[in-house]
């Protein structure tokens, strides 16, 4: 009866991964503050601050309702064996191994989103966003983007999804390796025409026409030999009132992206401030780094996967009478769940080390380490960040440092 102790264990696994996160989110709204930190005192009044804090508690309830839902959803399947069910049915449909895979990795794609992510994101939009003024989202483009998204989903992951089934079949445990490498070409080959190809599929992106910021940003890069294909404004008001700022694309093809929201809340110092932070990331080489640390994962990841391959006890114990590829992927994917939350940790204390360096490269690029403080402060209200996240909530969940960390290390550097 070993599938059956098998089973139990991921049973359990997975609802103590979600009990690790709730116990996160609990913490982190018994951490809210009722006064306003001293830092943004005159920044923040009062009324603004409690909205605040009734934004991070509705948002971290829908979060929990979200999880909840998603984790008895999982559970209630691996418990009936309708990922078996859904094997034995595409099987019968006698297609060739490639599409019977794709088929069956599509199925569970679609129905996952459509029964456990569609339904919250909707409400998160036009409910939770909309009733704390953040919503510009119409119905029509909550719609079309949804399409496009699937219709990416569609080639991106269809094309990586048969990479991985034609060499895991021709190859056995050994198709690991060229899909690996396969994987690594297709996302780096991503990552270098995104700007061009993907992202104005959907927002619009028109050059910077603004001489002041414009040259201020040109000084900026050059003075970190940093090449551009250009300085666009991202139409990011067409979904929220959020501000951003980003660079994308890799080599030559490296844009700066502003959101029209933060061109129009932000002074052009501040504006060169945020920008000299996502410089710093490039300068620190941490993009280079992720991609490596990604790379590296992916292939420590397939080889696990090709060990699962030669295991049948783990797809017996899923109720898979017959090991597949496109079956092992859902069945790895749901084994590895309770992994990625403890490796979390350690990638987003990475993370968080980067945004500290990042600071300390704006603030030396700018000789003014009170732009950036004025920005963060800006976005963070803005926002209506929570200003007093609990530790382990960030050691679990926060790809970014608390702000008010932030400000306290850029203050020593003044």
């Amino acid at each position: 009866m070993i599938q059956t102790v098998i089973l139990l264990c991921v049973l359990c696994a997975l609802i103590a991964t979600f009990v690790l996160r709730e116990s996160a989110r609990r913490l982190n709204l018994s951490a809210l503050s009722s006064s306003v930190p001293e830092e943004f005192v005159g920044i923040y009044d009062a009324d603004a601050y409690r909205r605040s804090q009734e934004y991070t508690k509705q948002a971290t309830r829908l979060g929990s309702i979200e999880d909840g839902f998603g984790t008895v959803i999982l559970c209630l399947c691996l418990a009936t064996g309708v990922f078996g069910l859904l094997d034995r049915f595409v099987v019968g449909l006698n297609l060739s191994p490639l599409a019977t895979g794709l088929v069956y990795l599509g199925v569970v794609t679609l129905v996952a989103d459509l029964v456990l992510a569609t339904p919250f994101s909707i409400y998160s939009t036009f409910v939770l966003e909309e009733r704390f003024g953040f919503n510009r989202t119409t119905g029509k483009t909550f719609f079309l983007d949804k399409c496009k998204g699937y219709l990416i989903t569609a080639i991106l992951g269809g094309g990586l999804a048969s990479l991985i089934i034609l060499f895991f079949n021709a190859m056995g445990p050994a198709g690991w390796v060229p899909a690996w490498i396969g994987i690594a070409l297709v996302t780096i080959g991503v990552m270098y025409f995104a700007p061009s190809i993907i992202l104005p599929l959907f927002n619009t992106f028109t050059p910077l026409e603004d001489p002041e910021l414009k040259a201020a940003i040109e000084d900026l890069a050059q003075q970190y030999a940093f090449t551009l294909e250009g300085i666009f404004v991202m139409d990011g008001s067409r979904r929220s009132s959020r501000g951003n700022a980003f660079f994308t694309g890799l080599g030559s093809r490296k844009r700066i992206a502003l959101f029209d929201t933060l061109i129009n809340t932000m002074t052009t110092e501040e504006i060169v401030a945020v920008l000299a932070h996502e410089i710093g990331h490039w300068k620190k080489r941490h993009i280079v780094k992720s991609i490596m640390l990604e790379m590296l994962k992916t292939g420590l990841l397939l080889f696990l996967f090709s060990c699962i391959l030669e295991s049948p006890v783990f797809f017996q114990a899923f109720g898979i009478a017959t090991p597949s590829v496109a079956a092992g992927l859902i069945v790895f994917g749901i084994i590895y769940q309770p992994v990625i939350l403890l490796l979390s940790f350690l990638s987003n204390a990475l993370s968080r080390k980067h945004e500290f360096e990042a600071d300390a490269l704006s603030a030396e690029a700018t000789r003014h380490p009170q732009a950036l403080i004025d920005a963060l402060k800006r976005l963070s209200v803005d926002n209506l960040s929570n200003l007093t996240p609990h530790w382990f909530y960030v050691m679990l969940n926060a790809s970014h440092p608390p702000v008010l960390e932030r400000i306290q290390r850029l203050r020593s550097m003044i």
